[in-house]
């Protein structure tokens, strides 16, 4: 089969691979109908080559149709259309009964030190092949597989694999007031409270659009790409550039009557702009042997830390931030006066797919479409183009958005 592989920074190809087969009596293959690329898949493209392995398969946003299932298998069968989340998880142990998928216990990747494994993503996390192919291996298919129905074109489902469940997780950590979630306070003195989301990527796309399904009185979302900034507006956001603005935190205050928003969503994570000193050391230790690199990018806290501090700095006395851009690499210094000060509350984490697919369901199959999810993909590409699309997503360049990949 035709696969998109790792070999090296910015070297991602389209080679010719084995194909996969059933290995335990929970597996299945799926034929790959469609996979996203996914703005961490860049983390790997730039920075985290030190825990790949040449010709690793990538992509962790995948969904298809069952060819194959093991012994084991029985709510899938084949013909049946399937998401895949990207986190691998047995349904049954005690992490997936409180439903932490991503923390699960019986594929958590230990001698990384690290949670569930995931698909397509290093040798952190379990070097499992991904998606970004025309077949693919699904461990722990008796419960992973999420089952949707024949008909609506692919982009209606496929970020159920991550980017609905990520986006609608940041949202309930973010504890908006007044509008109902897990962490939120429903009586929201003054009525539903405001969010600002870092970062309009497919996740701060998305965190927007739930935020205002969920009823936020405002939504403010930041970037500074014409065609982020663009796409959230046609959404109804509240959109801030950034670079009409020397403070960003202080221009969020005058439009929340001084104190800043309720809450702040990090979209961004270590993939944010204007952080010379961090784009130095991510270069750098690009450019060090493996084992060198490894270490430096796990200990010598070299992440882009701006997002973070002006999250810190924009939020309210007594709100919330809630974290789902990825940071690799120990983050250091972290404020934690100001943390304190501010009486801030912190949360954070790898999304739990599947604690969220109930919640997300109805609204990606209602046909009026209340999330916008059939606009959000700017590219689909066969997935021969994969280089291309990696290098054009990674530059941000002929409006680079969401890209989909087609066997």
């Amino acid at each position: 089969m035709k696969a998109v592989t790792w070999h090296g920074r910015r070297d991602v190809r389209v080679d010719t691979v084995p194909d996969p087969r059933i290995e335990q009596p929970n597996d299945a293959i799926i034929r790959v109908t469609s996979s996203g690329i996914c703005g961490s898949d860049l983390h790997l493209y730039e920075v985290l080559g030190p825990f790949m392995g040449e010709g690793d398969i990538l992509g962790h946003e995948p969904m298809g149709v069952v060819e194959e299932v093991g012994p084991e298998v029985t709510h899938v069968k084949p013909g049946d259309r399937v998401v895949i989340p990207f986190n691998i998880s047995c349904g049954h142990c005690f992490m997936c009964d409180q439903k932490l998928y991503s923390q699960c216990e019986i594929t958590q990747v230990r001698e990384q030190n690290k949670g569930a494994a995931l698909f397509g993503y290093t040798k952190l996390y379990g070097e499992v092949p991904g998606g970004q192919a025309e077949y693919l291996r699904v461990p722990q298919a008796h419960f992973g597989p999420i089952k949707v129905p024949e008909g609506p074109p692919d982009e209606r489902f496929v970020y159920l694999s991550d980017v609905l469940p990520t986006a609608w997780q940041a949202v309930e950590y973010a504890a908006i007031p007044g509008i109902t979630g897990l962490f939120s306070s429903l009586d929201g003195a003054g009525g539903p409270g405001t969010v600002a989301v870092f970062g309009l990527g497919p996740i701060g796309q998305m965190c927007c659009r739930i935020a205002r399904h969920k009823g936020a009185r405002e939504v403010f979302g930041i970037d500074l790409v014409d065609e982020r900034l663009e796409m959230a507006g046609r959404h109804g956001v509240h959109t801030v550039d950034l670079r009409q603005h020397d403070n960003i935190a202080q221009a969020l205050r005058e439009l929340t009557d001084g104190r800043g928003p309720d809450s702040v969503i990090d979209a961004v994570g270590m993939e944010a702009h204007g952080a010379p000193v961090g784009k130095l050391a991510h270069t750098l230790a690009g450019m060090l042997p493996d084992a060198l690199a490894a270490k430096m990018i796990e200990t010598a806290g070299i992440d882009r830390l701006s997002v973070l501090h002006a999250a810190i700095d924009t939020v309210r006395r007594g709100g919330t931030i809630s974290l789902s851009g990825v940071y690799g690499g120990m983050v250091d210094p972290m404020p934690m006066m100001d943390l304190f000060d501010k009486q801030i509350q912190l949360r954070m984490g790898q999304a739990n797919v599947k604690r969220w697919i109930d919640d997300v369901m109805p609204l990606v199959l209602d046909e009026s479409d209340p999330l916008g999810v059939e606009d959000l993909a700017t590219h689909t590409l066969p997935l021969d183009e994969a280089p291309h699309a990696y290098e054009i997503f990674q530059k941000k360049q002929d409006g680079a958005i969401k890209i989909l990949l087609r066997p």
